[in-house]
């Protein structure tokens, strides 16, 4: 059985999520972190960090390329995507807070390829809420839960750059 979002603490998800990844990067040349905006990108923040990468973390924000663009708009908080790595030959670990239809992921993809061709993307992710609707899979991903179509996860940050997570209605 999966546990219910709100018994999920945060960090242990983080911590766990760092243990998973630490083993699988080790002797990557060209290693770069790339976060999609904003839940992703504060985790790649603070994993490139905790990873010890010389790198900076890149900052993606798919919503140009996102598919239900024109349906449904411009969000209000957009940022530009800052990617301050070459793209080119990099494995680049791809990072998102919640995997859920596999749209976000999609178009963080297309919006790095054009900055350049990856020797390989792989996929993090805090939780997993399946619902996949294209052929996405994480390689990494503390949790797996379940929620209903009618919530949304939402990770936030602390001033001291701790996580959490709420559930709210979409």
């Amino acid at each position: 059985m999966k546990p219910p979002v709100s018994e999920l603490n945060a960090e242990a998800l983080y911590q766990a999520l760092i243990a998973q990844i630490r083993p699988a990067i080790e002797g990557i040349d060209h290693l770069a972190v790339a976060g999609i905006r904003s839940g992703g990108a504060w985790i790649a923040e603070r994993m490139a960090s905790d990873l010890g990468l010389e790198t900076p973390p890149g900052f993606i924000d798919v919503s140009f390329y996102r598919d239900d663009y024109a349906e449904k708009g411009l969000p209000a908080e957009v940022k530009p995507t800052h990617i301050p790595f070459d793209v080119n030959g990099a494995t680049i670990l791809l990072v998102d807070d919640v995997l859920y239809t596999g749209r976000t992921t999609r178009a963080a993809i297309n919006e790095l390829f054009d900055y350049g061709r990856p020797a390989r993307i792989m996929l993090a992710a805090l939780l997993d809420r399946g619902g996949r609707q294209l052929p996405v899979a994480a390689d990494f991903t503390a949790a797996t839960v379940e929620a209903d179509k009618k919530e949304m996860i939402v990770l936030q940050q602390a001033d001291d750059k701790t996580f959490s997570l709420t559930v709210e209605n979409a």
